[in-house]
């Protein structure tokens, strides 16, 4: 798994920290996201996953092992 973000496109909501604090922060500069862990271990999928789903601007992209290798999308 790897999460890729678009950070030009963050508009510093927060749910992403709020809701998977061990991969996810907020700069005290500006508010925007800031991935701790881009490759995080598979236990962490879901968190990764559901804070990609609760972004308001759509700034988290989750993608699988797969997707990673720039293999086929399955």
């Amino acid at each position: 798994m790897r999460i890729e973000i678009d950070r030009s496109r963050c508009r510093g909501a927060g749910q992403c920290a709020l809701h998977a604090p061990e991969l996810f922060d907020q700069s005290e500069e500006d508010g925007m996201v800031v991935v701790l862990d881009d490759q995080p271990p598979p236990e962490l999928l879901e968190r990764a996953r559901l804070a990609e789903r609760l972004c308001p601007n759509s700034v988290i992209r989750v993608l699988d092992d797969e997707q990673s290798r720039g293999g086929p999308a399955g």
